[in-house]
């Protein structure tokens, strides 16, 4: 900690401080005295009188100035209401100095409501040292609360409660990462039961079980690396669990497809299947980095950690798709019973029997029966009329893209947690006690900020932004946005006259450093205007701060003013990443860099444009969706626009390039359309089916944010497939030249 003011240390200081005062002035008024007494002896002594008669006007000059100093203390204690000289157990000079008596009684005075926010209770500020790591600001906070427990500082009918933008970020922090762990694990679960019930493979749990392991490869690279685990951090693993399991079941998919037609055993099918498959999933993860890598350019570092894991993560997952999901095959190609145990382990069989279960549930077979049928009937009218399909779907979009504009992002942190969290209930107590719940800071910075003229700006530009927000000295912080919070103007009372630069450089000179370092540096070449802020949305806060930052162009000469403090980074990085101008300029950005990676690795326009329209047209579908539904943003899931584009190349990448491998085949458009969609496509399908069953689990939350951002995701993820599925054959068929017509009863198969 850096510096700890509470009401104890400041009467403290204050009692030590004028006890001192009254030492030195008593010690001079004796010095004085007798300097008077002995020039008076020797002045009678040279004018011849007697020695009794130099010794009475000496005692009389003594008395004259002992009288003109008593003279001015008793005119210092009428001034400022003082009994005798302070103590610490004088009640009288303990109300004199904390009460206004202009006011009810035991009502604190308004300049110090940083210390006496009210009649019912006190502030103890503790400052931490900048540069702390987490783990240090954790210990911190963890020794100021074992502190109100001792039994040193019990009090009667009264109680501490520990708050304050750390402690609040520390607690929510801890309670989302709990959170969400514990609903991962649970889609984990309900992402195992749907491979089971929807992928067609021996092995339906290999591609959960890669994932997992790519996961914990990168997660266990993040701790060693020494980084911590933020809310982004663990925001990440459902997306990279998804794109893990997408490339394991597309690679797995081909193996099978390989086995089933070409009647060969695992290790030859796989290397066949490799040699087929792997280069197309790995264009479409290079592609899905490009989309990812626009987060890097973010201006808040939370969203470039999330950005550079997801593409860590993506790396490792193909690779051990790649490598280990091929060695587990080519391994579990023996007995069946070896195989259950290696594929699934304890919870292989269960799983599997629930599988089963499910899938010889009659409405499930009608569910599965007609999702085939909506399947082949869209496929089939996508071929049959192809400009039809794409126009709906773009008039859909650009619907969508309109409505983006009026997305609302929610940035009131209030309405983004659970309100019976401990900290959010202290933090409503600290704002209810005090009337505000943070602190802005200006910061003024020049060779010398203890200059009469800058001291004398700052208190005008105090008393201006006060004035703005209906502050006054009456009504307390009441409702006004903006309150005082110990400056450096306050060390200065207007009513003792002029501010010269004698009086301020006496008085910073007289002032302990105790409490002027809270304000102005020993050197004098910073100092601060505080303000107390009440708990607002992020984006009215940018706002105020907007304000008040305009007022700072008045400087003095030769000072620099500028906004600090935890709510000035919190409210630009807002406006930064939710802005609609921001996500529409990341949106492009993302999908400029797909374009490019696209055409590198494909060597064609066409090949590297035609799988972007469904990417294009779905950030459309996601928002209209979105609209229509009331559905709010919020930090966490603002930044999901990236998501889109990077699961829908995913999708897009693999179906156009197994449509173009059957062409390359000499199958027609019909049969080329048939074949990718009932393989890859299904393969597809299931990856899709399962991931957004895996981030429905995250609607379950008791956290506002993490429920939003799981419908966020699972909306998302539904438009992706949505568009890969529907709109990307008729896509592929349009761009054919020379194709007239596809055969509906191929399509329809």
């Amino acid at each position: 900690m850096k510096v700890v003011i509470g009401p104890g240390t400041f009467i403290n200081e204050s009692v030590r401080q004028l006890q001192q005062g009254f030492a030195e002035r008593t010690k001079g008024q004796a010095e004085q005295s007798a300097k008077a007494a002995n020039a008076a002896r020797q002045l009678a002594l040279k004018q011849g009188r007697s020695k009794a008669q130099a010794d009475k006007l000496a005692l009389q000059a003594r008395r004259l100035v002992e009288a003109q100093a008593y003279r001015d203390l008793l005119q210092l204690a009428v001034r400022y209401g003082l009994t005798g000289v302070p103590n610490l157990n004088d009640p009288s000079f303990i109300s004199q100095l904390v009460f206004d008596p202009e006011r009810p009684a035991g009502t604190p005075k308004a300049r110090f409501a940083y210390l006496f926010p009210s009649q019912d209770a006190a502030l103890i500020q503790v400052r931490l040292k900048p540069g702390l790591t987490d783990e240090q600001r954790r210990a911190a906070i963890a020794d100021i609360r074992e502190a109100t427990t001792m039994s040193e500082f019990t009090l009667d009918q009264a109680s501490y409660a520990v708050t304050g933008a750390p402690v609040v970020v520390d607690d929510l922090t801890d309670a989302i990462s709990r959170s969400l762990i514990i609903l991962l694990l649970a889609a984990v679960l309900v992402m195992a039961a749907t491979l089971a019930l929807i992928f067609s493979s021996r092995l339906r749990l290999l591609p959960l079980g890669i994932a997992l392991g790519a996961a914990a490869i990168t997660f266990g690279a993040l701790s060693l690396a020494g980084q911590p685990l933020t809310v982004a951090a663990i925001a990440v693993l459902p997306v990279l669990i998804g794109l893990a399991v997408d490339y394991a079941i597309q690679l797995q998919a081909r193996v099978e497809e390989v086995r089933r037609r070409d009647g060969l055993r695992a290790a030859p099918a796989t290397k066949r299947a490799a040699a087929l498959g792997a280069p197309t999933v790995a264009t479409a993860a290079a592609a899905t980095i490009a989309g990812f890598l626009v987060l890097l350019l973010s201006p808040v570092p939370m969203v470039r950690g999330f950005g550079v894991l997801l593409i860590v993560g993506i790396v490792v997952a193909f690779v051990l798709a790649l490598a280990g999901g091929t060695a587990a095959l080519v391994l579990a190609d023996g007995p069946p019973g070896r195989l259950r145990v290696r594929a699934g382990g304890w919870f292989g069989p269960p799983l599997r029997w629930i599988g089963r279960v499910l899938r010889d549930n009659p409405p499930v077979q009608a569910a599965r029966g007609a999702g085939g049928r909506v399947g082949r009937g869209a496929l089939a009218l996508a071929g049959r009329r192809p400009g039809r399909v794409l126009l709906v779907a773009t008039v859909l979009a650009v619907a969508g893209w309109a409505a983006d504009t009026q997305l609302k992002v929610q940035t009131d942190i209030l309405e983004l947690v659970p309100q019976d969290e401990q900290a959010v209930r202290d933090l409503r107590s600290l704002q209810q006690t005090t009337g505000v719940a943070g602190q802005v800071d200006v910061l003024v910075t020049g060779d010398n900020v203890g200059r009469a003229a800058t001291i004398a700006w700052l208190g005008e530009l105090q008393r201006k932004v006060l004035n703005r927000y209906e502050y006054s000295t009456e009504r307390g912080c009441g409702e006004a946005e903006i309150c005082p919070a110990f400056s450096l103007p306050d060390l200065f009372s207007t009513s003792d006259g002029e501010l010269t630069q004698k009086r301020v450089n006496a008085l910073l000179d007289a002032i302990p450093p105790y409490f002027s370092q809270n304000v102005i540096t020993p050197d004098r070449r910073a100092a601060t205007l505080s303000f107390g802020l009440k708990l607002m949305p992020l984006d009215r806060q940018q706002e105020v701060l907007d304000e008040l930052r305009r007022g700072l162009d008045s400087a003095p000469p030769g000072v620099n003013a500028r906004l600090a403090g935890l709510p000035v980074l919190a409210a630009e990085a807002n406006a930064k990443v939710s802005g609609h101008g921001h996500r529409v300029v990341t949106l492009l950005a993302g999908l400029l860099a797909v374009a490019l990676v696209l055409l590198v690795a494909l060597r064609s326009w066409r090949r590297a444009l035609v799988p972007l329209i469904p990417i294009v047209l779905a950030t459309g579908w996601s928002a209209l969706l979105l609209f229509a539904l009331r559905i709010e943003l919020n930090p966490l899931s603002v930044v999901l626009g990236a998501l889109v584009i990077a699961i829908s190349t995913e999708f897009s990448v693999l179906l156009a390039e197994r449509y173009r491998s059957e062409r390359g085949r000499g199958r027609d458009i019909g049969d080329a359309l048939r074949q990718a969609y009932s393989s890859t496509g299904a393969a597809v399908a299931a990856s899709g089916v399962t991931v957004v069953a895996g981030f429905a689990v995250l609607i379950l939350s008791d956290f506002p944010m993490i429920r939003n951002f799981g419908l966020v995701c699972v909306i998302d993820l539904s438009v992706s497939l949505l568009g890969v599925l529907v709109v990307l054959p008729a896509a592929l068929v349009s761009s054919e030249r020379g194709a007239r017509r596809v055969v509906p009863e191929r399509l329809a198969a």
